[in-house]
């Protein structure tokens, strides 16, 4: 009848305009977010859907089985002329640059980044590659856990700490970050996914991707230890002025048995800064139930606080675990003076936004892009070096001898790391697993020697290599093709990439690290 078609019209026409007004809403709400969501990205958050931030492990495993899939597609479908990159990352830690050929297909891998299982009672968590530590420290400490080595940045993330080696306090215990993994999931250049442990078939995989810097696979997920925390950590502030003392104080306190007098506590995190030749600091960590009966609250360094300057003004301080585990994000250690971030009106107005290692990241590297820096005149020294113990006092000298001899870096960082797994080979980042080894970190530009640019870094891989030392490779590197080879074990390296990568779709370690940079 007219009315029954009238009726279906009407009833068509209204479907109609929902369908339009909520296309309408759908698109609104979506440039809503992404007007949010970008200047936030530049400040070193990032929104998500709410959708996607479900913590149920079993929506989160099928979530990371759909990414997979797709990103196995990205890898069949690529370029067959170039070679694969890593795209889609919101945050590096790399102090090297280098230009991708526009050949290369990059892998959208931005979506790996979700805790996706913290399991208290096996102490293990489950967790994607691209994920940040800021995010698996805020997961697993709700469970009263924290990985066992927690890079020093909230940035660094934590396929990046295994490819690229990750150190920090608590590594005089438990080694660095990729002695902490029990299992990979790994992407290779062909498009297959294998799961890697150390005794499985691909074991050599498992112990060559430390130090690989993504040259032999993608760590797409990976499963690691977990330890135990409480609720604050009691830190001790020790001054010396004599190095020779200091570095013998370090090495018994990181000794397992030995040295230790009745009733000492074995600490739980020992680093140290050294400010001049005759001012250096050892800071013993050690976690504690609760605060002193007279300290109403934990020192806070996330805002108005500066914890690098504390040291040399407190004997002893009380954080929270948290707050302990992110001393050093906040300051960028010392370089957000480059920001003007230690003035104390800016860092009043703009602390709570900007006092984060993300933001310090990309305004340095926005700088470092613009042809604003005079590389004649202002060397990059950018290194984090691991030297045997016994050599420590010998690399502390070159460093200011030759590196900060006009005093223009505020500190150095120490802190040091013994083998956890003994007996258990790295091929691609060889540590004697008897020694205690001393890391030195220096992060700063300093006056061109001789009119001849990088010529300090130069001398610093050149002293590593005579101390028995290494040097990570997150940095600028100048070694020749051959001495780097010597450093990094080419034959090892060159055995798994034939069994890895046989048709050489990723760069190779060399060409990654120091010749493209």
């Amino acid at each position: 009848s007219p009315s029954f078609a009238q009726g279906r019209h009407n009833a068509a026409a209204v479907l109609f305009s929902h369908n339009i007004v909520r296309m309408f809403l759908q698109l609104f709400y979506s440039l809503l977010f992404w007007a949010v969501s970008q200047p936030l990205k530049l400040c070193g958050y990032q929104l998500e859907p709410i959708e996607q931030t479900s913590s149920d492990p079993a929506f989160l495993r099928a979530a990371y089985n759909v990414k997979k899939h797709r990103i196995i597609q990205q890898v069949t479908l690529r370029n067959r002329e170039g070679s694969l990159a890593l795209g889609g990352k919101t945050t590096t830690n790399l102090f090297r640059f280098r230009k991708q050929s526009k050949a290369s297909t990059r892998l959208n891998v931005g979506a790996f980044n979700r805790v996706i299982c913290v399991d208290a009672a096996a102490e293990t968590v489950e967790v994607e590659g691209m994920t940040t530590y800021e995010a698996l420290v805020e997961a697993t400490l709700a469970h009263g856990f924290m990985p066992p080595v927690v890079p020093e940045l909230k940035s660094i993330t934590c396929g990046g700490a295994v490819s690229g080696i990750g150190i920090e306090s608590s590594s005089f215990r438990y080694g660095f970050v990729h002695e902490t993994v029990l299992e990979y999931e790994v992407l290779l250049s062909d498009g297959r996914v294998v799961c890697c442990t150390a005794s499985n078939e691909h074991s050599d995989l498992f112990h060559g991707l430390p130090n690989s810097y993504g040259t032999l696979g993608y760590i797409l997920k990976m499963t690691m230890r977990l330890v135990r925390v409480a609720p604050y950590v009691r830190v001790q502030h020790l001054r010396f002025t004599d190095p020779d003392e200091y570095f013998a104080e370090l090495a018994r306190v990181c000794h397992p048995t030995n040295g230790w007098a009745e009733g000492e506590t074995r600490p739980d995190f020992v680093d140290g800064v050294s400010f001049s030749r005759d001012e250096h600091f050892l800071t013993l960590g050690t976690f504690a139930e609760a605060l002193p009966a007279d300290m109403a609250a934990a020192s806070d360094y996330s805002y108005m606080g500066i914890y690098y300057k504390s040291i040399r003004e407190r004997k002893t301080d009380y954080l929270t675990t948290k707050g302990y585990i992110w001393r050093w994000d906040g300051d960028w250690f010392w370089n957000s003076k480059y920001f003007l971030m230690q003035v104390p009106l800016i860092r009043f107005i703009f602390g709570r936004f900007c006092l984060k290692s993300t933001v310090f990241m990309k305004v340095f590297r926005a700088f470092q892009t613009s042809g604003l820096y005079d590389r004649n005149k202002r060397e990059l020294v950018v290194q984090d070096v691991e030297i045997p113990a016994e050599n420590a006092r010998t690399f502390l000298d070159f460093y200011y001898d030759e590196v900060n001899y006009r005093n223009e870096i505020i500190a150095c960082w120490v802190c040091p790391v013994r083998a956890f797994k003994k007996k258990t080979a790295y091929p691609l980042y060889r540590m004697d697993d008897s020694k205690l080894y001393v890391n030195f970190g220096f992060w700063d530009g300093v006056a061109v020697k001789d009119n001849t640019p990088d010529k300090v870094n130069k001398q610093i891989e050149a002293q590593v290599s005579a101390l028995g030392g290494k040097k990570s490779l997150y940095s600028t590197g100048h070694y020749t093709r051959d001495d780097f080879w010597k450093e990094y074990n080419q034959k090892a390296y060159n055995k798994l990439r034939a069994k890895y990568d046989p048709d050489t779709v990723l760069l190779d370690l060399y060409d990654k690290c120091v010749k493209s940079s």
